[in-house]
């Protein structure tokens, strides 16, 4: 594996912000997370350039580089969604750096919506972009859309593995396995139902129905 700063094209972001966004997930994500954070960046910038959209590269970065960060114990609330916790981080960090409010709203929005499908691709194009990213790694949605030659550069400078699939179920388990309630009505859900016996999965008719109105 190299850390190169020029992958399939795309450039990795060097700023002295970039730079301190990648040693803060560095030192907190697991190998797997932290490669996985750089395919989504990496994925999401050649979807935007493939769709002639403009997109600030360090916002896309940021929100790629924290999008997991909330299923780690040092930034994971009690009660709040992890995606959610990982936005908050995102935007502590971000406004450290005197970064624009509207900025600011739509990296916590990309991080806070990438479990949530149909919305984010409606979205300014940092909130859609990290998604994509995170849908073409994880699902392999749009997998045709993108060169042999770019996924190939792409997983050889940030390897899956050869177990990324079962690898990263377990590391979505073990960050909302604590808060299960936290995953109704996002695709965690599915998560916890696969990987946790005990887990009860609520049904939004059931919860309508068993409400304390009288009709």
């Amino acid at each position: 594996m190299t850390d190169k700063r020029v992958i399939a094209g795309v450039t990795i972001p060097d700023s002295a912000m970039a730079k301190a966004v990648t040693e803060v997930v560095r030192d907190t994500e697991t190998d797997l997370l932290y490669h996985h954070s750089r395919r989504v960046f990496l994925f999401g910038s050649l979807t935007g350039a493939r769709k002639d959209l403009q997109f600030d590269p360090e916002l896309l970065y940021v929100g790629a580089m924290f999008h997991d960060m909330g299923l780690f114990d040092s930034y994971a609330s009690e009660t709040e969604r992890f995606e959610v916790d990982g936005a908050n981080a995102a935007r502590d960090f971000l406004r450290s750096y005197n970064i624009a409010e509207r900025d600011v709203d739509d990296v916590w929005d990309s991080i806070a919506l990438h479990t949530t499908p149909g919305i984010p691709q409606h979205k300014r194009p940092t909130v859609a972009l990290v998604t994509s990213g995170v849908e073409m790694d994880v699902l392999g949605i749009a997998y045709q859309d993108f060169s042999e030659k770019d996924r190939e550069e792409i997983c050889a400078c940030h390897p899956r593995g050869l177990r990324f699939k079962h690898a990263i179920l377990s590391a979505f388990c073990y960050g909302t396995i604590r808060k299960p309630e936290t995953t109704f009505g996002n695709v965690k859900a599915d998560v916890l139902e696969r990987m946790d016996p005990t887990y009860e999965r609520k049904n939004f008719a059931e919860m309508i129905m068993a409400s304390d109105w009288e009709s």
